[in-house]
C-alpha cells in the first residue's frame, strides 16, 4: 500500500504540477499568512494528522496548532485549526489538506451514524474492501475514528472463500480443507455461503467463520440454527442502516458494509487565509 508521504506527493503534484501559475504570480515569496479551517456542519473529525503533514511537506517550519483530536466531534461553525507560514506555501497546500480531511472526517461521521443505531448491542461492526483506490490505509484508519472495526486490510491477511473460489474449486469442504494444508495455523478461515446447503457444507468444513451473503431475516435465522454456535457469523450484503438493530438482535457475530466507506460523502470544511503583516 502506499506510504501516507507517498500519496500526500501525489496529490500536491497532482494539484500544484510545476506551479501554482496563480499564486506563485500575485503572492511574494517573502510574505507569511495563517490559515484557519472552519466545520461548516457537524462532523467526526478525522485526518488532522494529515493535513500537518500536508503542509509540512511545502514548508518544513509550518507552525501547527489545534485543540482537537480525531474522534472528536465538532459542531458547525467551530475552529478545527489553525496553521501559519509562507502565505505561498498555504494557499498551495489548501485543498490537498482539505480533500483529506473532508474525506477522513466524511467516512468517520459516516460511521458514527451506524455504530449509534447499534446503540450498546456488542455486534462488531466491520468495513469491507470498497475503498478508493491507494486510499485504503487511510480510509480503514477513519473508520476506527468513527467507531467501527476494520475486515481484513488486503487480500494478503486473511482467507476468505468467496462464490467464486467455491466455483472454481469444486466445494467448499475440500477447499477449507486444502487451504489450511498451507496457511499458518493461527490464520482463521472464513467461508461465504449464500444458501442453506452451502451453510452447512461450511460447518461440516471446520470454518472459523461463515459469512451470511445476501441473505434475507427468515433465512439468516435458518441458517442460525444449522450453525448453532459452531463458529462466528457475519452478516454482508444489502445491508442498510435500518437493518442494524434487527440484525443485531438475532445474535450474530459481525456486519460488514460496504457503505460505511463508498457511500461516505464529504463534510463541509472550509479554509480562511490571511496575509500576516510585518
Amino acid at each position: 500500500m502506499l506510504s501516507l508521504n507517498h500519496l500526500i506527493d501525489i496529490a500536491l503534484k497532482e494539484d500544484i504540477g510545476h506551479g501554482d501559475v496563480t499564486t506563485d504570480n500575485l503572492v511574494n515569496h517573502s510574505l507569511r499568512g495563517k490559515g484557519l479551517i472552519v466545520a461548516k456542519e457537524p462532523l467526526v473529525l478525522a485526518g488532522i494528522d494529515v493535513v500537518r503533514q500536508v503542509f509540512s511537506r511545502l514548508d518544513p517550519n509550518i507552525i501547527f496548532n489545534s485543540n482537537y483530536n480525531d474522534g472528536d466531534s465538532l459542531k458547525g461553525g467551530e475552529k478545527v485549526l489553525g496553521v501559519e507560514g509562507k502565505l505561498r506555501d498555504l494557499l498551495k497546500g489548501e485543498r490537498t489538506a482539505l480533500n483529506f480531511l473532508q474525506r477522513l472526517s466524511g467516512i468517520a461521521t459516516n460511521v458514527r451514524g451506524y455504530v449509534k443505531t447499534l446503540g450498546d448491542n456488542k455486534v462488531r461492526l466491520v468495513d469491507t474492501r470498497k475503498t478508493t483506490p491507494g486510499w485504503r490505509s487511510l480510509e480503514k484508519y477513519a473508520v476506527r475514528i468513527g467507531g467501527a472495526h476494520n475486515h481484513r486490510m488486503g487480500l494478503f491477511d486473511g482467507v476468505l472463500i468467496k462464490d467464486n473460489h467455491i466455483a472454481i474449486y469444486g466445494n467448499i469442504r475440500q477447499a477449507v480443507q486444502e487451504i489450511r494444508k498451507k496457511i499458518p495455523h493461527l490464520l482463521k478461515v472464513e467461508v461465504e455461503a449464500s444458501s442453506l446447503s452451502e451453510v452447512r457444507e461450511a460447518v461440516d468444513s471446520g470454518a472459523d467463520v461463515i459469512m451470511l451473503d445476501n441473505m434475507n431475516i427468515n433465512q439468516i435465522k435458518d441458517a442460525l440454527v444449522v450453525i448453532d454456535g459452531a463458529c462466528l457469523v457475519e452478516i454482508s450484503g444489502r445491508v442498510t442502516k435500518n437493518d442494524l438493530p434487527v440484525l443485531a438482535a438475532l445474535g450474530v457475530d459481525i456486519i460488514s458494509l460496504g457503505a460505511l466507506t463508498h457511500s461516505a460523502r464529504f463534510v463541509d470544511l472550509s479554509m480562511q487565509i490571511n496575509r500576516l503583516e510585518v
